[in-house]
């Protein structure tokens, strides 16, 4: 998976648990918790897409790295090479 496609899912994955979120105005260093109003279940609920969506594992120990675009993407970039 590229950047751009991981970016894709990542903000997919964002509207899915959230369907009125703006991700088009998220920066990517944005953290989704507070630009978004994300409670933990939305958090949780994210995470749970996330891999579903993209078949990689997410450990408890990884949610800090997805809490922006940038770090979502990169974790999955890394974990599908």
């Amino acid at each position: 998976m590229n950047r751009t496609d991981a970016l894709d899912v990542v903000k997919e994955s964002i509207v899915r648990v959230i369907p009125d979120a703006d991700v088009a105005a998220l920066g990517p260093d944005d953290t989704f918790r507070d630009a978004l109003e994300m409670d933990s279940l939305d958090f949780l609920s994210f995470i749970e897409t996330l891999s579903e969506r993209t078949g990689v594992r997410i450990d408890d120990e990884d949610t800090p790295c997805l809490t922006t675009l940038s770090g979502s993407a990169d974790f999955l970039v890394a974990r599908t090479k």
